[in-house]
């Protein structure tokens, strides 16, 4: 059995599955599409995510799940004003990080940012350089 022809998902861990859903409405503007008990299911244009309930918990020194847009800039700018603290690391300029040659087959290199959800989960912004 080859797994490169399924669909993939992300699972995002909740120790309060009420109040990251709250976040993700109120900071990303995300619905669920699906409901279960103890989960929450989310689709964008090419990818699902989902949030559990879990006594576990992420770190929160990886990126948990991405998403990639047209204009990180303006993307970026709004979850601001919406509240949302992006992280800072070192070489970054305007909270935006240039990164040459990330994954080659997508473009010439990534521009990313990065945030913490309600849980602590680390969670990507990318943009595609072409």
């Amino acid at each position: 059995m080859m797994l490169n022809n399924v669909r993939i998902e992300a699972r995002i861990p909740t120790q309060d599955l009420a109040r990251a859903r709250r976040w993700y409405a109120e900071k990303l503007g995300l619905e669920a599409v699906e409901e279960r008990e103890n989960g929450l299911r989310y689709e964008g244009a090419s990818g699902v995510f989902c949030l559990y309930a879990s006594a576990g918990a992420s770190d929160g020194s990886f990126t948990q799940v991405a998403f990639y847009v047209d204009d990180l800039e303006s993307t970026v700018a709004v979850l601001r004003s919406r509240g949302v603290v992006f992280e800072e690391y070192e070489g970054m300029r305007g909270g935006i990080m240039e990164i040459r040659g990330n994954y080659p087959s997508k473009g010439s290199g990534e521009r990313a940012a990065w945030f913490r959800d309600s849980e602590g989960n680390l969670i990507g912004l990318g943009e595609v350089v072409p």
